[in-house]
C-alpha cells in the first residue's frame, strides 16, 4: 500500500482531531506520539487502534522496528509522508511515529485498594504537563493510582501523555468529585493527608498510615477549608528561600518518596 500523502485522509483527520479535548471525550481515544511512548504502550499491552509512521523520520533500529511490532500486535498501521506526519505533530522535530489509543477509564468504585497503597489525589489541576509528571512520579515511587478531583485539565492531553513517559499505561487514573472521594476513602479505610503552605506540621514529622491518599490542592488556590477539614492530618513543606510554593509535581514527588520510603 502506498504512503498516505493527503492531509484530508480520514485516518489523518481522526488523528489531528485528537489534539482537541472535545474529540478525545467524544471518541474515548487519545494520541500517543514518539518512539519511547509507543514502545511503552506496546510493552504494557495498551489498547492501540491505529498507528501512523513516516519511514524517513524514524531514527535507530528500535524506531524502525516499531511499525512491524504494531502490526504484529494487530494494530492497523499505515505509512504516511513526512509532510503529513509534520502536520500531525506539535513537536518541532517529530520522531516519525504516532498511535491512537483507547482511554482506560476507571471509577472510584472499581479502583482496587491496596492495603499498603499510597494514592495521589489532586484537586482541579490545570496544567496537563503537571498531570503527566504526577503520573510519572507516581509510577517511579511505587504509588498506587492518581485521583483527579473536581475536573481540571484532561489527563489524556498530548502534553500530559508526553510528560507521563508511559505511566498512562501502567497506573490507574480516576476522575471524580471531591465528595465522592471522601465517601470512597471512608468506606475503604483510606486516610487522607492534606498539604497546605500554612500547615504547622512538617511533612516529614507526620505519622502516615496506609492505605493513604496524599491530597494536593489546586496550583492557584490550594485546598479549601472544607477540603482541609476532610483530612486526617495536614502537613506543609518548608519554604526556606523567597518562593512561597513548589511546583505541583515536584511537591508530590518529595512527598511520595517520603511516605513510601
Amino acid at each position: 500500500m502506498s504512503a498516505i500523502t493527503s492531509r484530508s485522509n480520514p485516518k489523518v483527520k481522526l488523528v489531528r482531531s485528537l489534539h482537541e479535548r472535545k474529540a478525545r471525550q467524544e471518541s474515548g481515544l487519545f494520541l500517543v506520539e514518539g518512539v519511547f511512548h509507543i514502545g511503552a504502550a506496546l510493552e504494557s499491552g495498551a489498547a492501540l487502534e491505529l498507528g501512523l509512521y513516516a519511514p524517513s523520520l524514524l531514527r535507530g533500529e528500535f524506531a524502525h522496528g516499531l511499525p512491524q511490532r504494531l502490526q504484529q500486535a494487530g494494530v492497523e498501521t499505515l505509512e504516511v509522508s513526512q509532510d503529513v506526519m509534520a502536520s500531525l505533530s506539535d513537536k518541532d522535530n517529530p520522531q516519525g511515529i504516532l498511535a491512537v489509543a483507547r482511554q482506560e477509564t476507571i471509577s472510584l468504585a472499581s479502583l482496587p485498594v491496596e492495603a499498603a497503597g499510597v494514592y495521589l489525589a489532586a484537586v482541579a489541576p490545570q496544567d496537563p504537563g503537571n498531570v503527566g509528571s504526577l503520573l510519572r512520579t507516581l509510577d517511579a515511587a511505587g504509588g498506587a493510582g492518581l485521583l483527579l478531583l473536581e475536573g481540571g485539565t484532561d489527563p489524556w492531553h498530548p502534553q500530559s501523555v508526553r510528560a507521563g513517559m508511559g505511566a498512562h499505561f501502567t497506573k490507574p487514573i480516576v476522575q471524580a468529585s471531591f465528595a465522592d472521594f471522601v465517601v470512597w476513602a471512608a468506606a475503604e479505610g483510606v486516610d487522607i493527608y492534606g498539604s497546605s503552605a500554612k500547615a504547622e506540621l512538617p511533612y516529614r514529622q507526620a505519622s502516615y498510615t496506609r492505605p493513604a491518599a496524599l491530597l494536593l490542592g489546586s496550583e492557584r488556590e490550594g485546598l479549601s477549608p472544607e477540603q482541609l477539614a476532610a483530612c486526617t492530618q495536614v502537613v506543609g513543606m518548608p519554604m526556606r528561600g523567597r518562593v512561597t510554593s513548589l511546583n505541583l509535581a515536584v511537591a508530590a514527588g518529595i512527598w511520595l518518596y517520603t511516605v513510601l520510603a
